[in-house]
Protein backbone atom coordinates (compact mmCIF):
# COMPACT_ATOMS: atom_id res chain seq x y z
CA UNK A 1 0.00 0.00 0.00
CA UNK A 2 1.25 3.08 -1.01
CA UNK A 3 1.34 5.86 1.55
CA UNK A 4 0.80 9.94 0.88
CA UNK A 5 2.74 12.53 1.04
CA UNK A 6 1.81 14.63 4.67
CA UNK A 7 2.66 18.21 3.83
CA UNK A 8 5.30 18.02 6.55
CA UNK A 9 7.65 15.60 4.25
CA UNK A 10 6.46 17.95 1.32
CA UNK A 11 8.38 21.03 2.97
CA UNK A 12 11.22 19.58 3.12
CA UNK A 13 11.60 18.43 -0.47
CA UNK A 14 10.34 22.32 -1.16
CA UNK A 15 14.05 23.99 -1.37
CA UNK A 16 15.46 21.38 -4.05
CA UNK A 17 11.96 22.05 -6.11
CA UNK A 18 12.94 25.74 -5.70
CA UNK A 19 16.83 25.07 -7.07
CA UNK A 20 15.38 22.85 -10.11
CA UNK A 21 12.77 25.59 -11.31
CA UNK A 22 15.19 28.41 -10.52
CA UNK A 23 18.27 26.65 -12.41
CA UNK A 24 16.86 24.62 -14.69
CA UNK A 25 12.87 24.62 -15.66
CA UNK A 26 13.35 28.79 -15.84
CA UNK A 27 15.64 28.74 -18.46
CA UNK A 28 13.74 26.15 -20.83
CA UNK A 29 10.61 28.19 -20.82
CA UNK A 30 13.09 31.50 -21.46
CA UNK A 31 14.88 29.59 -24.13
CA UNK A 32 11.37 28.50 -25.51
CA UNK A 33 9.46 31.66 -25.09
CA UNK A 34 12.61 33.52 -27.25
CA UNK A 35 11.66 30.97 -30.22
CA UNK A 36 8.79 33.04 -30.84
CA UNK A 37 10.28 36.54 -31.61
CA UNK A 38 12.80 37.46 -33.83
CA UNK A 39 15.15 38.41 -31.20
CA UNK A 40 18.30 40.53 -32.28
CA UNK A 41 20.46 42.11 -30.34
CA UNK A 42 22.85 44.02 -32.62
CA UNK A 43 19.05 45.33 -34.16
CA UNK A 44 17.65 48.07 -32.26
CA UNK A 45 14.03 47.65 -34.19
CA UNK A 46 14.44 43.45 -32.30
CA UNK A 47 16.41 43.98 -29.49
CA UNK A 48 12.91 43.68 -27.08
CA UNK A 49 10.33 41.10 -27.49
CA UNK A 50 7.90 43.04 -28.22
CA UNK A 51 3.90 41.80 -29.46
CA UNK A 52 3.10 45.63 -30.69
CA UNK A 53 5.10 48.09 -32.54
CA UNK A 54 6.41 51.01 -30.90
CA UNK A 55 7.34 54.44 -31.47
CA UNK A 56 10.27 56.31 -30.26
CA UNK A 57 8.68 60.19 -30.47
CA UNK A 58 12.68 61.44 -29.21
CA UNK A 59 13.84 60.04 -32.78
CA UNK A 60 11.52 60.83 -35.12
CA UNK A 61 11.33 64.65 -33.69
CA UNK A 62 15.59 64.77 -33.91
CA UNK A 63 15.08 63.55 -37.43
CA UNK A 64 12.21 65.00 -38.69
CA UNK A 65 13.91 68.49 -37.79
CA UNK A 66 17.16 67.44 -39.75
CA UNK A 67 14.85 66.71 -42.82
CA UNK A 68 13.51 69.88 -42.46
CA UNK A 69 16.84 72.08 -41.98
CA UNK A 70 18.55 70.02 -44.87
CA UNK A 71 16.09 70.99 -47.06
CA UNK A 72 15.79 74.52 -46.13
CA UNK A 73 19.64 74.86 -46.87
CA UNK A 74 19.49 73.08 -50.22
CA UNK A 75 16.02 76.06 -50.77
CA UNK A 76 18.88 78.61 -50.42
CA UNK A 77 20.61 76.56 -53.57
CA UNK A 78 17.50 76.20 -55.37
CA UNK A 79 16.53 80.32 -54.85
CA UNK A 80 17.98 81.71 -58.63
CA UNK A 81 15.70 78.90 -59.90
CA UNK A 82 11.63 79.35 -59.83
CA UNK A 83 10.42 75.77 -60.95
CA UNK A 84 13.07 74.23 -58.13
CA UNK A 85 12.20 77.04 -55.44
CA UNK A 86 8.74 76.33 -56.15
CA UNK A 87 8.63 72.21 -55.38
CA UNK A 88 11.69 72.95 -52.67
CA UNK A 89 9.18 74.97 -51.18
CA UNK A 90 6.45 72.04 -51.12
CA UNK A 91 8.44 69.76 -49.93
CA UNK A 92 9.43 71.79 -47.14
CA UNK A 93 5.36 72.00 -46.64
CA UNK A 94 5.16 68.24 -46.85
CA UNK A 95 7.71 67.83 -44.28
CA UNK A 96 6.75 70.40 -41.69
CA UNK A 97 2.78 68.69 -41.88
CA UNK A 98 4.49 64.94 -41.64
CA UNK A 99 6.41 66.13 -38.57
CA UNK A 100 3.39 67.95 -36.88
CA UNK A 101 1.02 64.56 -38.28
CA UNK A 102 3.56 62.75 -36.26
CA UNK A 103 4.59 64.47 -33.27
CA UNK A 104 1.70 63.62 -31.35
CA UNK A 105 1.98 60.02 -31.64
CA UNK A 106 2.47 58.40 -28.07
CA UNK A 107 6.29 57.52 -26.82
CA UNK A 108 6.38 53.67 -26.65
CA UNK A 109 3.45 51.22 -28.07
CA UNK A 110 1.22 52.08 -30.81
CA UNK A 111 -1.46 50.46 -32.72
CA UNK A 112 -0.76 48.72 -36.20
CA UNK A 113 -2.91 51.61 -37.81
CA UNK A 114 -1.15 54.28 -36.27
CA UNK A 115 2.38 51.99 -37.65
CA UNK A 116 1.26 51.51 -40.80
CA UNK A 117 0.00 55.62 -41.31
CA UNK A 118 3.66 56.49 -40.22
CA UNK A 119 5.37 53.90 -42.30
CA UNK A 120 2.90 54.88 -45.28
CA UNK A 121 3.78 59.31 -44.66
CA UNK A 122 7.48 57.75 -44.11
CA UNK A 123 7.31 56.74 -47.38
CA UNK A 124 5.77 59.31 -49.59
CA UNK A 125 7.70 62.25 -48.41
CA UNK A 126 10.62 60.11 -49.16
CA UNK A 127 9.74 59.39 -52.61
CA UNK A 128 8.67 63.01 -52.87
CA UNK A 129 12.23 64.55 -51.17
CA UNK A 130 14.04 61.90 -54.11
CA UNK A 131 12.24 62.82 -57.28
CA UNK A 132 12.86 66.52 -56.00
CA UNK A 133 16.53 66.23 -56.56
CA UNK A 134 16.34 63.90 -59.37
CA UNK A 135 14.39 66.61 -60.87
CA UNK A 136 16.35 69.15 -60.59
CA UNK A 137 19.95 68.26 -59.92
CA UNK A 138 22.49 70.69 -58.97
CA UNK A 139 26.24 70.23 -57.86
CA UNK A 140 25.88 72.34 -55.30
CA UNK A 141 23.17 70.65 -52.95
CA UNK A 142 25.01 70.03 -49.92
CA UNK A 143 22.91 67.52 -49.00
CA UNK A 144 21.24 65.24 -51.45
CA UNK A 145 23.31 62.24 -50.27
CA UNK A 146 22.49 62.90 -46.26
CA UNK A 147 19.08 63.04 -46.71
CA UNK A 148 18.63 59.43 -47.70
CA UNK A 149 20.38 58.19 -45.17
CA UNK A 150 17.95 60.88 -42.41
CA UNK A 151 15.16 58.59 -43.84
CA UNK A 152 16.51 55.38 -43.01
CA UNK A 153 16.68 57.18 -39.34
CA UNK A 154 13.27 58.44 -39.39
CA UNK A 155 11.89 54.75 -40.60
CA UNK A 156 14.04 53.05 -37.24
CA UNK A 157 12.08 55.08 -35.10
CA UNK A 158 9.31 52.60 -35.44
CA UNK A 159 10.22 49.50 -33.94
CA UNK A 160 7.90 46.82 -35.54
CA UNK A 161 6.43 43.70 -33.53
CA UNK A 162 9.43 40.88 -33.21
CA UNK A 163 6.79 38.41 -32.69
CA UNK A 164 6.99 35.83 -35.23
CA UNK A 165 4.88 32.88 -33.96
CA UNK A 166 6.23 29.62 -35.49
CA UNK A 167 8.08 31.02 -38.39
CA UNK A 168 11.27 30.55 -36.19
CA UNK A 169 10.79 26.75 -36.17
CA UNK A 170 9.58 26.66 -39.66
CA UNK A 171 13.01 27.96 -40.84
CA UNK A 172 14.81 24.95 -39.49
CA UNK A 173 13.23 22.95 -42.18
CA UNK A 174 15.06 24.87 -44.83
CA UNK A 175 18.42 25.43 -42.65
CA UNK A 176 21.12 23.40 -44.70
CA UNK A 177 23.43 24.70 -42.53
CA UNK A 178 21.68 23.12 -38.95
CA UNK A 179 21.09 19.53 -40.97
CA UNK A 180 25.03 19.57 -41.59
CA UNK A 181 25.85 21.07 -37.88
CA UNK A 182 23.79 17.94 -36.87
CA UNK A 183 25.21 15.50 -39.46
CA UNK A 184 28.67 16.28 -37.49
CA UNK A 185 27.55 15.95 -33.99
CA UNK A 186 25.91 12.55 -34.84
CA UNK A 187 29.27 11.36 -36.62
CA UNK A 188 31.21 12.56 -33.34
CA UNK A 189 29.10 11.32 -31.06
CA UNK A 190 28.75 7.74 -32.65
CA UNK A 191 32.29 7.06 -33.36
CA UNK A 192 33.42 8.58 -29.62
CA UNK A 193 31.03 6.56 -27.60
CA UNK A 194 31.24 3.35 -29.60
CA UNK A 195 35.15 4.26 -29.27
CA UNK A 196 35.09 5.39 -25.34
CA UNK A 197 33.13 1.71 -24.82
CA UNK A 198 34.80 -0.63 -26.21
CA UNK A 199 38.28 0.89 -24.77
CA UNK A 200 36.44 1.58 -21.37
CA UNK A 201 35.36 -2.04 -21.30
CA UNK A 202 38.63 -3.40 -21.73
CA UNK A 203 40.06 -0.65 -19.12
CA UNK A 204 37.63 -1.01 -16.31
CA UNK A 205 37.87 -5.16 -16.78
CA UNK A 206 41.94 -4.60 -15.96
CA UNK A 207 41.19 -2.17 -13.48
CA UNK A 208 38.90 -4.90 -11.82
CA UNK A 209 41.41 -7.63 -11.40
CA UNK A 210 43.11 -8.10 -7.90
CA UNK A 211 46.66 -7.45 -8.74
CA UNK A 212 49.75 -5.38 -7.16
CA UNK A 213 49.63 -1.98 -7.86
CA UNK A 214 45.82 -1.92 -9.08
CA UNK A 215 45.32 1.21 -7.33
CA UNK A 216 48.33 3.24 -8.59
CA UNK A 217 46.73 2.03 -12.20
CA UNK A 218 43.06 3.22 -11.46
CA UNK A 219 44.88 6.80 -10.33
CA UNK A 220 46.70 6.71 -13.71
CA UNK A 221 44.31 5.80 -15.75
CA UNK A 222 41.79 8.80 -14.65
CA UNK A 223 44.01 11.50 -14.89
CA UNK A 224 43.22 12.46 -18.88
CA UNK A 225 39.45 13.06 -17.22
CA UNK A 226 40.32 14.88 -14.08
CA UNK A 227 42.16 17.34 -16.50
CA UNK A 228 39.24 20.25 -17.62
CA UNK A 229 38.39 19.67 -21.47
CA UNK A 230 39.81 23.29 -22.08
CA UNK A 231 42.76 22.30 -21.17
CA UNK A 232 43.08 19.22 -22.78
CA UNK A 233 41.98 20.77 -25.82
CA UNK A 234 44.31 22.98 -25.74
CA UNK A 235 46.77 20.60 -25.15
CA UNK A 236 46.17 18.18 -27.76
CA UNK A 237 46.13 21.38 -30.58
CA UNK A 238 49.85 21.73 -29.80
CA UNK A 239 50.26 17.64 -30.42
CA UNK A 240 47.81 18.29 -33.43
CA UNK A 241 50.53 21.28 -34.95
CA UNK A 242 51.65 20.92 -38.70
CA UNK A 243 54.75 22.50 -37.63
CA UNK A 244 56.13 20.84 -34.09
CA UNK A 245 52.95 18.57 -33.31
CA UNK A 246 54.23 15.07 -32.73
CA UNK A 247 51.02 13.58 -32.99
CA UNK A 248 50.72 15.09 -36.51
CA UNK A 249 53.98 13.67 -37.47
CA UNK A 250 53.67 10.15 -36.50
CA UNK A 251 50.41 10.40 -38.81
CA UNK A 252 52.19 11.24 -41.25
CA UNK A 253 55.28 8.64 -40.97
CA UNK A 254 52.05 6.20 -40.63
CA UNK A 255 50.80 7.05 -44.03
CA UNK A 256 47.58 8.39 -42.49
CA UNK A 257 47.78 11.59 -43.77
CA UNK A 258 49.50 13.41 -46.45
CA UNK A 259 51.40 15.83 -44.42
CA UNK A 260 51.58 17.09 -40.55
CA UNK A 261 49.79 20.03 -41.94
CA UNK A 262 46.87 18.83 -43.16
CA UNK A 263 45.89 17.28 -40.07
CA UNK A 264 43.99 20.24 -38.94
CA UNK A 265 43.47 21.86 -42.26
CA UNK A 266 41.11 19.58 -43.29
CA UNK A 267 37.70 18.54 -42.47
CA UNK A 268 38.47 15.04 -42.14
CA UNK A 269 41.77 15.12 -40.38
CA UNK A 270 39.88 17.72 -38.25
CA UNK A 271 36.96 15.76 -36.78
CA UNK A 272 39.39 12.59 -36.51
CA UNK A 273 41.76 14.69 -34.01
CA UNK A 274 38.42 15.86 -32.06
CA UNK A 275 37.51 12.26 -31.84
CA UNK A 276 40.86 10.91 -30.68
CA UNK A 277 41.01 14.02 -28.28
CA UNK A 278 38.01 12.75 -26.60
CA UNK A 279 37.91 9.45 -26.69
CA UNK A 280 41.51 10.16 -24.75
CA UNK A 281 39.81 12.42 -22.51
CA UNK A 282 36.21 10.70 -21.29
CA UNK A 283 37.68 7.09 -21.49
CA UNK A 284 38.17 7.03 -17.96
CA UNK A 285 35.22 7.98 -17.19
CA UNK A 286 33.33 5.21 -19.11
CA UNK A 287 35.75 2.61 -17.59
CA UNK A 288 34.93 4.16 -14.20
CA UNK A 289 30.76 3.63 -14.58
CA UNK A 290 31.46 0.05 -16.19
CA UNK A 291 33.87 -0.34 -12.85
CA UNK A 292 31.44 -0.27 -10.60
CA UNK A 293 29.25 -2.61 -12.57
CA UNK A 294 31.39 -5.22 -12.23
CA UNK A 295 32.39 -4.82 -8.47
CA UNK A 296 28.50 -5.49 -8.05
CA UNK A 297 28.76 -8.82 -9.38
CA UNK A 298 28.96 -11.62 -7.31
CA UNK A 299 32.55 -13.10 -7.03
CA UNK A 300 30.80 -16.75 -6.60
CA UNK A 301 29.46 -16.90 -10.41
CA UNK A 302 32.89 -16.84 -11.62
CA UNK A 303 34.04 -19.61 -9.71
CA UNK A 304 31.16 -21.98 -10.53
CA UNK A 305 31.92 -21.15 -14.14
CA UNK A 306 35.45 -21.98 -13.61
CA UNK A 307 34.36 -25.10 -11.69
CA UNK A 308 31.94 -26.17 -14.61
CA UNK A 309 34.94 -25.65 -17.07
CA UNK A 310 33.83 -22.36 -18.69
CA UNK A 311 36.32 -20.98 -20.92
CA UNK A 312 37.09 -17.09 -19.86
CA UNK A 313 35.31 -16.07 -23.11
CA UNK A 314 32.32 -18.10 -22.33
CA UNK A 315 32.50 -16.27 -18.76
CA UNK A 316 32.57 -12.96 -20.19
CA UNK A 317 29.70 -13.53 -22.84
CA UNK A 318 27.78 -15.46 -20.08
CA UNK A 319 28.25 -13.70 -17.12
CA UNK A 320 29.86 -10.83 -17.31
CA UNK A 321 27.94 -8.61 -19.75
CA UNK A 322 24.80 -9.63 -19.34
CA UNK A 323 25.21 -8.72 -15.76
CA UNK A 324 26.86 -5.34 -16.91
CA UNK A 325 23.78 -5.04 -18.84
CA UNK A 326 22.21 -2.30 -16.46
CA UNK A 327 25.46 -0.88 -16.00
CA UNK A 328 26.35 -0.44 -19.66
CA UNK A 329 22.99 1.49 -20.33
CA UNK A 330 23.80 4.37 -17.65
CA UNK A 331 27.80 4.33 -19.22
CA UNK A 332 26.56 4.44 -22.89
CA UNK A 333 23.43 6.65 -22.26
CA UNK A 334 25.68 9.18 -19.98
CA UNK A 335 28.14 9.43 -22.35
CA UNK A 336 25.90 9.63 -25.36
CA UNK A 337 24.20 12.69 -24.70
CA UNK A 338 27.35 14.37 -23.41
CA UNK A 339 28.72 13.81 -26.22
CA UNK A 340 25.81 15.04 -28.17
CA UNK A 341 26.18 18.28 -26.46
CA UNK A 342 29.75 18.62 -27.01
CA UNK A 343 30.80 22.26 -27.35
CA UNK A 344 34.40 23.26 -25.36
CA UNK A 345 36.08 21.13 -26.83
CA UNK A 346 35.51 21.83 -30.31
CA UNK A 347 35.66 25.05 -29.56
CA UNK A 348 38.65 25.37 -28.21
CA UNK A 349 40.47 22.69 -30.62
CA UNK A 350 39.16 23.44 -34.11
CA UNK A 351 36.02 26.50 -33.76
CA UNK A 352 33.97 24.75 -35.42
CA UNK A 353 36.37 24.59 -38.73
CA UNK A 354 38.17 24.63 -41.01
CA UNK A 355 35.00 25.51 -43.02
CA UNK A 356 32.40 24.15 -40.76
CA UNK A 357 33.34 20.90 -41.21
CA UNK A 358 33.74 19.92 -37.49
CA UNK A 359 30.82 22.19 -36.12
CA UNK A 360 28.24 20.77 -34.24
CA UNK A 361 24.89 21.70 -33.10
CA UNK A 362 26.57 23.61 -30.00
CA UNK A 363 28.84 25.48 -31.93
CA UNK A 364 26.25 26.56 -34.54
CA UNK A 365 23.73 27.61 -31.52
CA UNK A 366 26.41 29.96 -30.03
CA UNK A 367 27.45 31.73 -33.32
CA UNK A 368 23.92 32.09 -33.96
CA UNK A 369 23.39 33.63 -30.20
CA UNK A 370 26.83 35.38 -29.61
CA UNK A 371 28.49 36.22 -32.59
CA UNK A 372 25.61 37.14 -34.55
CA UNK A 373 23.49 38.33 -31.25
CA UNK A 374 20.24 36.26 -32.53
CA UNK A 375 18.72 35.06 -29.79
CA UNK A 376 15.13 33.98 -31.32
CA UNK A 377 16.88 31.74 -33.75
CA UNK A 378 19.61 30.43 -31.57
CA UNK A 379 16.88 29.39 -29.07
CA UNK A 380 15.03 27.82 -31.96
CA UNK A 381 18.50 25.59 -32.48
CA UNK A 382 18.82 25.25 -28.45
CA UNK A 383 15.03 23.91 -28.62
CA UNK A 384 15.63 21.52 -31.50
CA UNK A 385 18.74 19.97 -29.71
CA UNK A 386 16.79 19.70 -26.47
CA UNK A 387 14.14 17.90 -28.70
CA UNK A 388 16.91 15.52 -29.80
CA UNK A 389 18.23 15.23 -26.53
CA UNK A 390 15.28 14.02 -25.07
CA UNK A 391 14.18 11.13 -28.56
CA UNK A 392 18.05 9.84 -27.68
CA UNK A 393 16.96 10.12 -23.73
CA UNK A 394 13.56 8.08 -24.87
CA UNK A 395 15.40 5.39 -26.87
CA UNK A 396 17.54 4.52 -24.64
CA UNK A 397 15.40 4.31 -21.73
CA UNK A 398 12.40 2.77 -22.95
CA UNK A 399 14.30 0.17 -26.01
CA UNK A 400 17.46 -0.42 -24.21
CA UNK A 401 16.07 0.05 -20.40
CA UNK A 402 13.06 -2.50 -21.17
CA UNK A 403 15.41 -5.07 -22.62
CA UNK A 404 17.63 -4.43 -19.25
CA UNK A 405 14.40 -5.82 -17.00
CA UNK A 406 13.40 -7.91 -19.43
CA UNK A 407 16.49 -9.81 -19.09
CA UNK A 408 16.41 -9.74 -15.03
Amino acid sequence: MKKKMTFRQFLFIVPLLAIVAVFSIWPILTSFSYTFFDYQLNNTQKSKLSFHSAFSAASFKENSEYVQIFLNDDAGVAANDSAAAKDFAGAIAHAQTYAKQFSALPDGEISAQQSRDFTDATSKLQAEVRALYQKHPNPQYANAESLPKIFEELNKSIAPSNFIGLRGYQKILSDSRLFAALGHTLYFTLVSVAAEFILGLGLALIMNRAIRGIGLIRANALIPWAIPTAVSALIWSYLYDGSNGIISHIFAEMGLISSPQTMMLTGPGAMSAAILTDVWKTTPYMALLLLAGLQVIDKGLYESSSIDGAGKLQTFFRITLPLLKPSILVAVLFRTLDAFRVYDLIAVLTGGGPGGSTETLSIYAYKTMFSQTNFGYGSVIVMFMFVCVLIIATLFVKVLGANVLNSD
